[in-house]
């Protein structure tokens, strides 16, 4: 691992026994503190995802959200919200997935995403990818064509790359341990 990633890795934090016994939560917010980390990890990402020419970023519920926007204004294209229930003000469409720790459902708005458009998923974490999944399900559902999934961290332990391994994946840094 470069320099620059193990920098990265370094302002990520770790807490033990969140969201519940057992599990080591890997909390990004301390590298989006980090006005150099930050950059360096959308800088990384937007030059990965560049050469997918995606059409929209579909940003997974939050921090997704700020990596998500962040890479969608460097590229040049549109963002979708993909979010948690009942938190979009528009027509919907949803999927109801499973999580490492219990059973999730999000939505994107039923109008963001065109037949065969090229759509980037990308989310700050990959553990089982059964939200990235879900999400990638929905744009296929609504006629779009993911071209990847990319993430900050990915935890190997979970298995979420097997999950998505049909699409170009990719993340900055591993994790060990749940």
């Amino acid at each position: 691992m470069s320099q620059e990633l193990n920098k990265l890795k370094s302002l990520v934090r770790t807490i033990p026994h969140f969201p519940k016994h057992g599990i080591m939560f890997r909390d990004v917010t301390t590298l989006i503190l980090d006005p150099w980390g930050l950059k360096t990890t959308v800088g990384m990402m937007a030059d990965r995802a560049f050469k997918l020419k995606p059409q929209k970023i579909v940003a997974i519920e939050s921090r997704g959200f700020i990596f998500g926007a962040a890479i969608a204004e460097r590229l040049g294209c549109g963002l979708v919200l993909a979010r948690k229930k009942g938190k979009l003000p528009g027509e919907t469409v949803e999927i109801q997935y499973d999580l490492e720790y219990g059973t999730d459902c999000i939505q994107i708005h039923k109008d963001a995403i065109a037949p065969s458009e090229r759509c980037l998923i990308l989310d700050d974490l990959l553990a089982t990818g059964g939200t990235a999944g879900a999400a990638a399900t929905l744009v296929e559902k609504m006629g779009g064509h993911v071209v990847g999934c990319h993430f900050v961290v990915n935890l190997p332990e979970l298995g979420g790359a097997s999950r998505l391994a049909r699409f170009d994946l990719h993340w900055l840094m591993d994790f060990e341990g749940h």
